[in-house]
Order: C-alpha cells, then structure tokens, then sequence
C-alpha cells in the first residue's frame, strides 16, 4: 500500500502540482529566470503560484488518502464524506494567518478551479488500476512459488522477488 501511495498516485500528484505551479506562472507573464523576488512585478504571481501548489499537495493527499483506503473495494462502496477531518484539512491550508507564514496568497477562482479536480484525478487512476486488478483474467497481486521467493503480479507481467521476512 505505501508504494502504491508513495510510488504510483505520488507521481501523479507531483505531475498535477507541478504541472498548476507552471500554470499560474506562465499566465502571469513568467518566463524561466525571471526575478519573482519581494519587490518584482511577478512576486504577487510567485505568491499565487505558492499557494496552488500548497493546496494542490493538500488536494491530491485527500485523493490518496481516499484512495488507499481500501485495496479492492471502490471508493463507492466505503464511502466519500465518512471522513470529514481530512476533508477540512484543505481549509487549514487557506487561512489567512497562513499566508504570513507560508508566504501564499489569496487565490483567483480560475486557480481554485485549476486545483479543484485534483483529489477526484488521483482517485479517479486509483479506481481504475483496482477495476484493472478485479476483471477476470487479471494477474493475481501476489502469490507464494516458494519457501524464499514471493510472486509480486501486474498487468505488465510477473517478477519473482525475495521475500522479505
């Protein structure tokens, strides 16, 4: 499970956030190697970046935490709204004694629309790698063939690796 988070959904969270950081710059005017220091007229666009790329990390850790909540069952089935702490948790990111120490800003709602579907993307590859493990025919997640080795199964085919105990 901490691969699968770590690994599989980590890289499509740091593709998303790094992907809206580049956005908020670029529609600002940025251009590799411009100042974005205190005082420069893209600081306020630095900011804003800053900011969506706080509340993206944030929005894609509610799509993996929601995601590895279960290994085989759909999100469906466990429930969206069963946990509301963690669905708070974006709003901690947005106060505004935050800005302060963060260094963020207020966010436009063309920025919170661009961050909005990122825990439904993370889920979303989740709900469709576990579909791909539950069809018929699919490669089992994991086997014994021996007293030493475990059999780790994937679409992609199977490895046989030394088990760890």
């Amino acid at each position: 499970m901490l691969a699968r988070a770590r690994g599989f959904l980590g890289l499509i969270s740091a593709l998303l956030v790094m992907t809206a950081l580049l956005v908020v710059l670029l529609r600002a005017g940025w251009h590799p190697g411009d100042d974005v220091g205190a005082g420069s007229p893209l600081h306020h666009a630095y900011r804003q970046a800053t900011t969506v790329t706080w509340v993206g990390i944030v929005a894609c850790q509610i799509g993996t935490a929601m995601a590895v909540r279960t290994e085989h069952a759909s999100l469906r089935g466990v429930g969206l709204f069963t946990n509301k702490p963690l669905l708070a948790a974006l709003a901690g990111v947005y106060v505004p004694v935050v800005h302060t120490v963060l260094g963020t800003e207020t966010l436009s709602a063309g920025q919170w629309a661009l961050v909005a579907p990122f825990p439904f993307i993370v889920w979303g590859a989740d709900e469709i790698r576990r579909w791909h493990r539950r069809r018929p025919g699919a490669a089992p997640i994991s086997s014994v063939t021996g007293p030493d080795r475990v059999q780790s199964g994937s679409a992609a085919g199977v490895v046989a690796v030394p088990d760890p105990s």
